[in-house]
């Protein structure tokens, strides 16, 4: 399901050792819905030591901690502040020692529109999408760089290789959540690091589903509730999610056992939907071709829905 992008994705083990979730610590932010309620509970499902269940939402958060049993603690955090993430860390360490594996799986999907969408949107979005792996990658990365190992696992989305029609500030955030995470694998994997980027497509979540995009994850502010109704940005974002819909959403287990398997053979992309890496390297062969087959795409999906 994940086979390696020649030229894009780390082909077979560059580390010392293979990552085995048997006996780990880990942390999942956005942990108590949709992909990252997946993920907890497949890490514990494979024998994880500890897993902390961070979000937002503290209640849900607790109500997925419980269902998990010892082997998970819930803990409410907001990831667009920098001391929740040390905080989170610095529990988890005290509890079950140190991280091996980082999560950063929270995010948010508005506002929707294009540059004209405000400030005020574009730096929240920014600060959940983008910033939360920079806290991440501070909070963990020396304690992992003195031991000599350590992995951070970094939630972007297809947009981040490709883009999403009618979303200009989620599809800019997850294109750079994607080059930090190609970043950190290139600076740091001489230290024992390792580093993967799961960029899933339509997966059945409340971002997906909700009216308006609602959150991705619910380990964010402004995931609360969609923008107005009858708001264009949000029309056009409701479209291109009811498009990514159409062509075969899958469910968020699935992308926990992409994850799993990714981790495993230690490629950077993982990517649940393998046909997202066929888009990417159209992509990369002929920038303008994909530009112009992406604007009749935009074309069609206003015609099909009756946007303006």
């Amino acid at each position: 399901m994940c086979s390696p992008l020649p030229g894009f994705a780390v082909g077979g083990p560059v580390y010392d050792r293979p990552m085995e979730l048997r006996d780990k610590v880990v942390v999942v932010t956005g942990g108590a819905n949709g992909i990252g309620r997946a993920l907890c509970r497949r890490f514990v499902a494979e024998g994880a030591r500890g897993v902390a269940v961070a979000d937002l939402d503290g209640g849900a958060a607790a109500a997925v901690a419980a269902e998990l049993g010892d082997a998970a603690f819930a803990l409410e955090v907001n990831v667009a502040i920098e001391s929740d993430i040390i905080r989170l860390v610095e529990i988890t360490q005290e509890r079950w020692g140190p991280i091996d594996l980082f999560c950063s799986n929270a995010g948010i999907a508005f506002p929707a529109g294009g540059v004209e969408a405000p400030n005020e949107g574009w730096q929240q979005i920014w600060d959940v999408n983008v910033m939360a792996h920079v806290y991440a990658a501070r909070a963990v990365l020396p304690g992992m760089i003195a031991r000599g190992e350590g992995y951070l696992l970094n939630t972007a989305s297809a947009a981040g290789l490709l883009t999403n029609l009618g979303a200009a500030p989620y599809s800019a955030t997850k294109h750079a959540a994607v080059g930090l995470a190609e970043w950190l694998a290139i600076t740091h994997g001489d230290q024992g690091i390792k580093v993967s980027c799961l960029c899933p497509q339509g997966v059945r979540t409340n971002m997906l589903l909700a009216p308006g995009l609602g959150a991705q994850a619910s380990g964010a502010p402004g995931s609360s509730g969609p923008p107005a109704a009858g708001d264009a940005a949000a029309s056009a974002a409701e479209l291109a999610g009811a498009v990514v819909l159409a062509q075969g959403a899958i469910e968020p287990e699935d992308v926990a056992e992409a994850v799993v398997a990714g981790l495993a053979d230690e490629h950077f992309l993982i990517l649940p939907h393998p046909e997202v890496g066929d888009y990417f390297r159209n992509k990369a062969e002929n920038y303008d071709r994909w530009i112009g087959g992406m604007r009749k795409l935009g074309r069609r999906v206003a015609e099909a829905f009756g946007s303006p």
